[in-house]
Order: structure tokens, then sequence, then C-alpha cells
């Protein structure tokens, strides 16, 4: 069982006696433990910190400490587990500690990191320091960082590892496997073993599954795969991570133009793409500019941009509401107990039109709808308004009915107007403003995409602004069809 030590090796608690408490309030229990520790110089007890636990709950532990204290822990072990531990250290916090760790000690930590890992913090650094640094690492781990930031950022090359197992396809299972023991230590993933000819060029892949298996003497040549499923260092990231979900793989292999494979994608940077990818997705969807950091750590004036930027444009786009209704203010004088029922023939068009927004935006991301099915979805979605408008037409014609009865509709306000007339415009002004949301919620998305804009922006806000604005005029066009 995993410990954490206290003074000279004494035991402070057992892993297990701490599973109760939130890292936070471990946190808070140990921090006293650590600085003591620091003061005594207790090597063994720091080291054994570090190395006892998984690395998310060390960084999770330390972050209670400054940097200055961070560094003195983490100097008591090798800078392969401190690569590991700092990776879970929360950015604005792992940018610090970079910051404040000499160029030597970074250098040695970098090279001990996976070549996407190394590559994102890398990324992150100002360019000053960026330049200081690279000089100070190995040739090889440079010319990868150089090699991988290089690809854009939407791309496959800029999430890729260079960790890969790798063979030629005249070597065999029993070479392969003591090889592989060798490589393993460096390598992202060795589930999959890939095939490679003398212009490294891809040919074909082995599991490690397949390689246990087979017998020693083997070719790899012999029981490789030769369809081997890959992607192009220049394709889209989100893509590439919905192609490597849709097999439920492990991982894929990167290849360039000319089929020489330059890297793999992991389902650990699909997990990445796809968060942030959803994430930005429902920030648009909110009306809201996509935001990189944490929610708490993001700065206020960086959000308030963000935020007043797209409601100012849906507040312009609002006011549009206030000329339809001037245009029918003869309506609205005549028949004031029409105005009673604006916000729920309104807020009809706006649910109506958020829900086929949503769902066309996340089947665009999934790759189930694509701009060529417009026609298709069109037809769908028709089908759909229409049922949905019957249903609450129905139930609008059936709740009007039961108003006069609850006294809440007199011969003043209906200006004398028969009130199963003003309930047959209400359930009719329902149907037509729900079908119509639904038909604008569902091609908007579209619409965009074939723009070359991204759909998330045909956010909720944006639809409901939309519909807003035509729902009155629907329903005001109607009412004085019938009643004027």
């Amino acid at each position: 069982m995993c410990r954490l030590w206290a003074q000279s090796g004494t035991e402070l608690a057992n892993k297990a006696d701490f599973i109760h408490l939130s890292p936070m309030a471990i946190a808070s229990i140990l921090t006293p433990e650590l600085r003591e520790m620091l003061e005594t110089n207790d090597g063994e007890g720091l080291r054994e910190f570090c190395e006892a636990m998984h690395p998310a709950s060390t960084a999770e532990f330390l972050e209670e400490l400054q940097v200055g204290e961070t560094w003195q822990v983490l100097s008591h072990t090798n800078p392969h587990r401190q690569a590991n531990i700092l990776q879970y250290f929360p950015e604005p916090q792992k940018l610090a500690l970079v910051r404040g760790a000499s160029r030597d000690r970074l250098a040695r930590i970098i090279e001990s990191m996976a070549s996407d890992d190394r590559v994102d913090l890398v990324k992150d650094l100002e360019p000053g320091l960026r330049e200081d640094l690279l000089p100070l690492v190995a040739q090889a781990e440079r010319e990868d960082i150089r090699r991988l930031l290089s690809y854009p950022e939407d791309s496959v090359g800029a999430v890729m590892t260079t960790d890969y197992a790798w063979f030629p396809e005249n070597l065999t299972a029993g070479e392969a496997l003591t090889q592989l023991r060798l490589q393993a230590p460096d390598r992202e993933t060795i589930y999959y073993v890939y095939v490679l000819n003398t212009d490294r060029r891809l040919i074909g892949v082995v599991t490690l599954r397949q390689l246990i298996l087979a017998k020693p003497a083997a070719k790899l040549g012999e029981f490789m795969e030769r369809t081997v499923l890959s992607v192009q260092v220049d394709e889209n990231k989100e893509q590439a991570a919905q192609k490597l979900a849709h097999y439920d793989f492990i991982a894929m292999p990167v290849a360039d133009s000319e089929g020489r494979l330059v890297g793999i994608i992991t389902h650990d940077d699909v997990m990445d793409v796809v968060v942030q990818a959803a994430t930005e997705d429902a920030h648009r969807m909110g009306a809201i500019g996509p935001i990189e950091e944490d929610y708490l750590e993001a700065k206020f004036r960086t959000i308030w941009r963000k935020r007043s930027f797209w409601l100012a444009c849906l507040f312009v786009g609002e006011l549009l509401t206030v000329f339809a209704l001037a245009s029918f203010d003869e309506t609205i004088s005549a028949i004031p107990a029409l105005t009673m029922f604006i916000p729920l023939c309104i807020s009809t068009g706006g649910n109506s039109g958020s829900q086929a927004a949503t769902l066309i935006t996340r089947a665009m991301a999934l790759g189930q709808v694509s701009v060529s099915d417009w026609l298709r979805v069109l037809r769908h979605e028709l089908l759909m308004g229409l049922a949905l408008g019957v249903s609450l037409g129905v139930l609008g014609l059936g709740v009007m009915s039961l108003l006069p009865l609850m006294g809440l509709l007199d011969s003043k306000i209906l200006a004398n107007n028969d009130p199963r007339m003003l309930a047959l415009v209400v359930s009719q002004s329902v149907s037509a403003i729900c079908l119509w949301g639904t038909l604008v919620g569902s091609m908007l998305p579209l619409g965009f995409k074939r723009l070359g804009v991204d759909p998330g922006i045909a956010s909720s806000p944006f639809v409901a602004t939309f519909v807003d604005v035509t729902g009155n005029i629907i329903y005001f066009s109607l009412a004085t069809l019938y009643l004027i």
C-alpha cells in the first residue's frame, strides 16, 4: 500500500486513511508536514512523498506550497517523475512553476516529457523564455519540438506524439519482443507496433497480443495486418478524433502526404480534443466567445468582453422586435388582449428553434450530418415541426378555452371579439411559429457551415432572437386577418 512519510521515514498515514477526505482537505493536512520535512531536510521522506502516489495526487497536494517550496520538494525525485507531476498542475500554476525553475532543470524535465506534452508546455511559454530554453534541450528533442510546433494549431500534427514503436517487416516476433522491452519505457504506447519499409512508409501494424501469441521465429511480415487505418498529419484534429473514437482504437498512426509514418495520435490526445471542441461549442451555443482558461481563473475583463459582445449583438437584434410591434400598433390598440399572449407565442418559437439548432449542431460535430444533407434535414424537420406545431396548437386551444371560465378574459380587453376566435388565432400562431422556429433552427447551422462560419454561432440565443422578430410578425398578421 502506498504510504506518505513524515520526518526521517516515520509513517504519517496510510493512503486508506485519507479516502474519505477531499484533496483540498488532505492538502491542508499535509502542507505543514511537507514544510517540516523541508526544514529538517528529510530527503527520504520527500522522495517517498513524490514517488508513492499517482502524479496527479502529488500535484494536488503541492498546490498549497509556494513555487520555491514546490521545486524543493520535487528536487528529491528524478526528472522523469518531475515531468509526470508537473503536467497535472493547473495551467496558471504550471506556468508559474516553469518561470520559477532554473533553465537547466527545466531543460532536463522537458527532455523527460512525452513529445506531445513538452510541445504543449513550450507552446505556452513566452517567446523569449522559449528561445532561451530550447538551446539547452538535447538536439533530438529540440528538433522534434520545432517540427511539432510548425504544424497548424487545428491539425493532427499539433497534437500527435512521435514516441511510437516500430520495426522492419523482416524482424521475427522473438526479436521484436526483445527490442520492444528496450523501447517500452520511452514510448507513448506499445499496444500497437507499426511495421515500416526502408523508406519509413507504413506497410502494416501488429498488436501486442499478436506479437506475444506468434511463434518466435515468425517474421512480422507474415502475420501483420496490412490494411492500416491512418490519419494525415494535416488533417483536422477534430475529424481525426472522431475517426479514432469510431473505430475504438487506443492509437492511430499519422502519415504525411507520401505515406511515411511521422507520429501517432492516442486516446488521451483525443479526449483533450473532444473536451476542447465540446467546450467551444457549448460556449458558442450560449452566445459566449470561447474561453481557453478555467472559469474561475479567466480574467474578469476577458469574460466580460466575450459575453458583452454577443449580448450587445443580440440586444440590437431584439430591437427589431420593437419595429415589428410598432407596425401592428392599430391591431394592438384595437384588441388589448393580444398582448397577453405575446410571451406564449414567442417563447414557443424560441424553444423549438433552440431544440433544432442544438440537435443539428451536435449532429454536425459528430459527423452525422453535413451541408450536403440539407434537403434531408429540411424534410425531416418540416414533418417534425408540423407534428410539434399541431401538438402545441391543440394544447393551446384547450388552455384558451378555459380562460373565459376562469374570468381572465372579459369583453373590455377582447374589444367585443368572440373569445373562440382569439383562441383560434393563438393556437394557429403557436403552431405556425413552432414550425417556423424548427425550420430556422435546423437550417441556420447548415447555412453558417456552408459560408465557412462555425455553426456554433447559430446558438440558441441567436435563433431565439431571430424567431422573436419573425414570430411577432406571424402572430399579429394572423390576428389582423381574423379579428380586424
